[in-house]
């Protein structure tokens, strides 16, 4: 085959499999690079773009559906805007399912009336939103949400709790920092460890033994939840 035919059918594979952008939401996609201070490569800002605007599209599409009763929640973008679900997986989702948990399983009190759901805010046992950042820290904070909020129902006192005191010092009861982790593991650490420090003693910093780890031992602290 001719030099010039090969050159000019590789061209065209290249632009067919380019994606389509929407020039109409171009102010939109600088503010949200602006807003989440995203910087690309010049090989990467277009399939970044592509994923974003899919997830936009997606995003609307719900709330369409929603003001059409056919779901319970909204949608909005946030700064995962530019991540597939297989990437949000891997960098967010370090949760380490345990397939067999020794414990008695939960009897349901006879003639028992359970409400069909709760607000848990309206009562006072959830702290603000949190961020965990580039780290698949989230058995962590389940840990961490769990934990406020039995302490405000036995203190009547809603602390937010240190998870990076979790993501260093619990791999001994088996979870491995930023790597993931399982939240039997962070509260089996709580227990052998006599508590768990404030957030704001031990700050979270979304790496392991990061910024914020000055503790000469795990075991030592100011332990909020005795």
């Amino acid at each position: 085959m001719n030099l010039l035919l090969i050159l000019a059918a590789f061209c065209v594979g290249i632009t067919s499999a380019a994606p389509t952008l929407d020039c109409s939401v171009d102010a939109q996609w600088c503010q949200w690079k602006a807003k989440h201070r995203r910087r690309y490569g010049t090989n990467e800002e277009g399939w970044r773009r592509a994923v974003w605007e899919k997830n936009k599209k997606m995003i609307e599409l719900h709330n369409q559906e929603y003001s059409q009763g056919k779901h319970g929640f909204t949608m909005a973008m946030n700064a995962f805007g530019d991540m597939t679900n297989e990437e949000f997986r891997q960098v967010m989702n370090g949760f380490r399912n345990q397939k067999h948990r020794k414990g008695k399983v939960f009897q349901e009190p006879l003639f028992l009336e359970v409400p069909k759901s709760v607000d848990w805010r309206e009562k006072g046992l959830v702290t603000p939103v949190k961020n965990q950042g580039q780290c698949g820290s989230c058995w962590a904070f389940s840990a961490t949400g769990a934990l406020e909020g039995q302490m405000f129902q036995k203190t009547g006192r809603l602390v937010s709790l240190s998870e990076q005191n979790l993501v260093d010092c619990s791999r001994p009861q088996g979870n491995d920092g930023c790597n993931g982790g399982l939240m039997d593991y962070a509260f089996q650490y709580v227990k052998e460890n006599g508590g768990l420090d404030s957030e704001e003693s031990y700050p979270y910093d979304a790496m392991v033994n990061g910024a914020s780890y000055r503790h000469s031992s795990c075991a030592i602290g100011k332990r909020t939840l005795p």
